[in-house]
């Protein structure tokens, strides 16, 4: 007898210590044909019970028909079974998806048997269960003041993307769960901006304490191209990309269009380093001396809702080298920006004027940076360092309006759409999942933020239209001052330094250029004034 009490407390040791093992030998299921069977788990079922033990709040974006409320469900009869008085709240966006996955639970937990079981279902109502160690499961709907005045070990969100207020009851829910509390929260894609997608994206972006676990069709074992092409067969192809890719990008509400923002992702990749104080400088290419860089900054305004932000480009492979997103007191955000451009071999620095960019860009101008994009006023042209300070009409920096917005946005688009450009960063991609056209204006959705996507934007059209034309204009004004030095009393027509716009990307002594060109200025004043 003392052998067999022994063997049982053995058996209840392990199931309370190892989730699957106690689901995988001892727990029931109902099979849709095959009525109650046993619990056999799969691998990716298994991984999942693994991150619910190992981190408090799990956030998981699925496709349909994985059996992942299942594995919540046996989740949540091992933590009531093996845990004295914890309390339970599963909440749906209706109440009979919620007492769904109760249900789930209910029959999990009279599947148990005997002699591994430490509790008994003592209370069994439509809604709500309690055991006799004092554990506690609730289900209910989504209210204002869903779940606000309990003290929860657990709360279980269902379908979370298509819980409308979801945002205001996260408010009241996180609160309660400040003693201990953990969170599951799961559901199939529905659109961008809901709180399901920016817990997604920030638990992605390591902005939020959530463990974020993707689950598309394909880790299912039992499923192949064949079962695919079946069940999607008469789907449309938003059904297709939200029900089984786990894919939030809708046809037709954001700017870039989903195939391109899906073809973008497998691009992205880890900085090489993450550095500056706040670690919000991301490199994921040292500097090369052989190639030519583009540095294109937004500044924030200030109000404490928008970063500061800026990208380095590679102007001859259109690859994005670097990238930073932080918020900077902007005088430490020139001095950044400084860094920055002299790390790049003091590349061009194109700063977005609006709101406090100038304040920011006059900085550079009184440190000397030797290398800024001045531009006219109202035209946004290209204007060289050495002629921008005897015009006035110049002013260093880059101008966006309702006129130039539309074509800065185009350019960025066309560059995705054509696989010209070449983004890394996962904070870009982000950003593009929530720029939308809000009655016709580009623009980030609300309560998201397009600084990161606004500057590319920049970045893109500067390269590909002022910068191509003007450095071409700006290399006969050069050589013709240049031939003026040669003699005195013949103008030599040769124009020895007329480059290629693309060999020109490549000059490795910008500032030395830049020196001979104010002597030049110095002497033959005259060509340049208007």
């Amino acid at each position: 007898m003392s052998s067999e009490k022994s063997s049982r407390s053995k058996e209840i040791l392990k199931c309370g210590r190892d989730t699957q093992y106690f689901l995988y030998n001892y727990a029931k299921v109902d099979h849709p044909t095959r009525g109650m069977v046993p619990f056999k788990t799969y691998p990716f079922q298994d991984d999942l019970l693994k991150e619910f033990v190992e981190h408090k709040y799990n956030v998981i974006l699925k496709a349909r028909q994985l059996g992942i409320s299942t594995i919540v469900a046996g989740y949540v009869a091992w933590f009531t079974m093996y845990h004295k008085d914890k309390n339970v709240l599963i909440m749906a966006t209706k109440r009979d998806t919620a007492i769904n996955l109760l249900l789930k639970i209910k029959l999990i937990l009279k599947s148990v048997p005997t002699k591994v079981k430490l509790a008994n279902v003592t209370t069994d109502n439509r809604t709500s269960l309690e055991l006799s160690n004092g554990s506690k499961i609730k289900a209910i709907s989504t209210s204002s003041d869903a779940g606000r005045s309990e003290a929860l070990s657990l709360l279980v969100i269902d379908e979370a993307a298509h819980i409308e207020n979801m945002e205001e009851l996260w408010t009241g829910l996180y609160s309660t769960l400040s003693t201990g509390g953990s969170c599951i929260a799961l559901s199939t894609p529905n659109g961008v901006g809901n709180w399901f997608h920016k817990t997604c994206i920030d638990a992605e972006e390591k902005k939020n304490n959530f463990k974020i676990t993707t689950l598309p069709w394909h880790v299912h074992p039992e499923r192949d191209q064949a079962w695919f092409e079946e069940i999607t067969v008469n789907s449309s192809q938003k059904d297709v990309a939200q029900e089984h890719l786990c894919n939030f990008n809708m046809s037709g509400e954001t700017v870039i269009d989903g195939k391109d923002i899906d073809a973008m992702e497998s691009l992205i990749a880890e900085p090489e380093y993450k550095t500056w104080f706040d670690r919000n400088y991301h490199i994921w290419e040292k500097y090369n001396p052989e190639k030519t860089y583009l540095l294109v900054a937004d500044v924030a305004r200030g109000d404490g809702k928008d970063y500061s932000a800026f990208h380095i480009i590679d102007t001859i492979e259109m690859t994005q080298v670097a990238e930073y997103q932080g918020k900077l007191e902007i005088d430490h955000f020139a001095d950044l920006l400084l860094s920055a451009g002299s790390e790049y071999g003091e590349c061009m620095i194109a700063i977005e004027t609006n709101n406090l960019g100038y304040a920011v860009a006059q900085k550079l101008v009184d440190a000397k940076y030797p290398n800024i994009f001045y531009s006219s006023k109202g035209s946004n042209n290209y204007v060289e360092p050495y002629m921008a300070e005897n015009m006035a009409n110049v002013v260093p920096g880059f101008t966006t309006s309702n006129k130039s917005r539309p074509l800065i946005v185009a350019k960025l688009e066309e560059s995705i759409r054509n696989k010209f450009l070449t983004i890394r960063s996962l904070r870009l991609v982000n950003e593009l999942r929530t720029f939308i056209y809000n009655n016709k204006r580009p623009e980030a959705m609300k309560g998201y933020n397009d600084d990161l996507v606004m500057s590319m934007a920049i970045a893109c059209y500067i390269r590909d239209t002022t910068m191509a034309l003007n450095y071409r204009s700006s290399d006969y004004n050069r050589a013709l001052a240049g031939s003026f030095s040669v003699s005195r009393t013949s103008l030599n027509t040769a124009i020895p330094g007329m480059l290629s716009y693309e060999a020109d990307k490549r000059r490795k002594a910008m500032r030395e250029k830049e020196r001979k060109a104010q002597e030049d200025m110095s002497k033959y004043n005259w060509i340049y004034k208007k």
